[in-house]
């Protein structure tokens, strides 16, 4: 068997826990100050959180770099309308609001999070060939 746990370099771990857990209902495992694993209601791992400059990892030295530049993080999740609706009780902006994806024909919304990670959260669906 073969996981990805993707892990983000974020500046306060313990507020991109919170927003995190607030907005997809995750819950926080493992962490402190300096990193955080969070997973979903049935214990699979979504994100892991890591302070940036902490244990000197390579591409977690400069917390000045563009976050994300290249990544989208994309949610297949089960429960879009209650996602777009946490956000809508917090007030926090969408960048494109929920709409039909022409190529999978799933409903979906893009935003970034408090770090500027690039979100694309889509109707819950598997890959075909």
């Amino acid at each position: 068997m073969t996981k990805i746990d993707p892990t983000i370099a974020v500046k306060d771990v313990n507020a991109s826990a919170s927003w995190y857990q607030e907005v997809f209902d995750l819950k926080r495992t493992h962490g402190g100050d300096e990193f955080a694993v969070l997973v979903s209601q049935d214990g699979e791992i979504m994100i892991c959180l890591h302070k940036w400059l902490a244990h000197e990892h390579p591409t977690m030295l400069n917390p000045n770099e563009t976050p994300g530049n290249g990544l989208i993080l994309y949610f297949r999740i089960d429960n879009i309308d209650i996602i777009r609706n946490n956000l809508s009780n917090i007030s926090y902006p969408v960048e494109e609001e929920i709409h039909q994806n022409t190529n999978s024909t799933k409903k979906e919304f893009s935003l970034r999070d408090p770090d500027g990670y690039y979100l694309t959260i889509t109707e819950y669906h598997s890959y075909k060939g």
